[in-house]
């Protein structure tokens, strides 16, 4: 389990990226954080384009972290977009909420978007407002509260239709007036926010640390 001597110190950080795009999306963001003192990881989801379902695209996140990190490392994620959404399933379902302290999503479909009409592809359909996976996901969002949580988002978004479907009833939330969705990944403000975020002590460790499942 987690124990509060973490508190002081920088956790690794896991970026995960949203459709259409690879770890790569992270460049500038990754190099920002690692300037900053941050171990920056980041993986490739396959496929990317939403043709497998979200909650299978997050058992390769579990994945990823099973093989990368000993079991007693704590770490901290971010997820753009899509991304955000497939960490939340990692996090929600698949026991990510033993070991992730820090989670951040930037411009992600919390309550959907209705550019995910667009496509019939499952995870596609994933995303749509009000959708089965959607409203699962957020029937438990109150598990959130156990970890430190923050959404970062702008109200110009044209990729989350309506922008303000990246809000959560918890956490912490960060509005940028940052022009275009992708832009999130490398306007200097959401990198300065994303820093502090991560740099916050953790609250509320005793909640997970007596965590049952």
């Amino acid at each position: 389990m987690v124990t509060n001597n973490q508190n002081q110190q920088r956790n690794p950080v896991l970026l995960v990226h949203g459709i259409d795009d690879t770890g790569a999306v992270f460049y500038r963001m990754g190099k920002y954080l690692k300037e900053q003192g941050w171990s920056v990881y980041a993986l490739d989801l396959v496929p990317n384009n939403g043709a497998k379902g979200l909650d299978e695209l997050a058992k390769q996140v579990r994945d990823y972290v099973d093989r990368e990190f000993s079991p007693e490392q704590p770490l901290d994620v971010v997820g753009f977009s899509m991304g955000g959404i497939v960490s939340r399933y990692y996090i929600q379902r698949l026991e990510g909420i033993k070991r992730v302290q820090r989670f951040i999503t930037l411009s992600s479909p919390h309550q959907g978007t209705v550019i995910a009409y667009g496509s019939m592809r499952p995870g596609c359909v994933q995303m749509r407002p009000k959708s089965a996976f959607l409203q699962d996901l957020n029937s438990d969002v109150a598990m959130l509260q156990e970890i430190n949580f923050t959404s970062i988002w702008t109200p110009y978004d044209l990729m989350i239709v309506p922008a303000k479907s990246s809000q959560l009833p918890v956490g912490n939330e960060v509005i940028l007036p940052v022009a275009l969705h992708p832009w999130m990944l490398s306007d200097s403000r959401c990198l300065a926010v994303v820093a502090e975020t991560l740099s916050q002590p953790i609250r509320d460790l005793q909640l997970k640390n007596i965590r049952s499942h």
